[in-house]
């Protein structure tokens, strides 16, 4: 009994594969530490396994091109999965902005499991957002858009750099507004309040007005802070649509 491969299409899945399994592990959520890697080889198998049939089938001429093309592949990924990354630690950043302004950053810590260096907020507002994409179905939206640049960049093909770093920039300016819009109104507030301390130092010396700071500065960032958390799901949205516009703007 003879069992003969297609060698043609079973090089073109391993090619979405590898492209599919860079993207994976470098964009959220699938790049969170609570996701097993076995089952993002499963779900990066059955995205290639539906994607494979419909690209072009490239058969190299060498072992050596076969690898450049491996190679290229996953720097592709890797590119497309970093846009989407760079959108969304919008969140992280504006947790670590409320953290350094409310006084948390006092208790910063390493996270092993979300591979987050930061305080309450940074961490809470991370793996909200994780939450939010897999509740939501915005991790859906990811992944149609990953599916969608096969139809633009077809397999060994090369990305563009200099639409890779448009958007890269556009994403780091996004990034740094969307961080001021979550923790802005809470940033100032607390900032009003650093204000407030320091005038009543003047008028009155002999009260020690900054040893009531960090209690005062947590009690506000705990009172106001539900009012940015509640806002977290219409701004993931927003995101989703974002990460999504980056990878078809570089894939097209």
């Amino acid at each position: 009994m003879t069992l003969s491969l297609p060698l043609g299409a079973l090089e073109s899945l391993m090619l979405v594969g590898v492209r599919i399994v860079a993207f994976l592990v470098v964009a959220p959520p699938f790049s969170h530490r609570g996701i097993p890697a076995t089952v993002k080889v499963m779900l990066a198998t059955g995205l290639a396994l539906a994607v494979a049939p419909r690209v072009a089938t490239t058969v190299p001429a060498s072992t050596g091109e076969y690898v450049v093309l491996l190679v290229g592949e996953a720097m592709i990924g890797v590119g497309l999965g970093f846009l989407v990354a760079v959108v969304f630690s919008a969140v992280q950043s504006a947790g670590s902005l409320i953290d350094l302004m409310g006084g948390f950053s006092l208790a910063q810590g390493f996270d092993p499991m979300t591979q987050v260096n930061g305080a309450q907020f940074a961490r809470l507002y991370q793996l909200t957002a994780v939450v939010i994409l897999f509740v939501s179905d915005g991790y859906q939206m990811v992944i149609s858009g990953l599916v969608r640049t096969f139809d633009a960049l077809p397999l060994g093909a090369s990305l563009d750099l200099s639409k890779l770093g448009d958007a890269l920039t556009t994403s780091v300016t996004g990034m740094f507004l969307a961080t001021l819009q979550i923790a802005g109104p809470l940033v100032v507030v607390l900032f009003l309040a650093d204000v407030g301390l320091g005038l009543l130092t003047r008028v009155a010396p002999a009260l020690n007005a900054f040893a009531l700071g960090f209690p005062l500065k947590i009690l506000l960032t705990l009172s106001l802070a539900s009012l940015t958390y509640l806002a977290l799901p219409r701004i993931i949205e927003n995101l989703t649509g974002r990460s999504l516009d980056a990878i078809i703007g570089v894939s097209s």
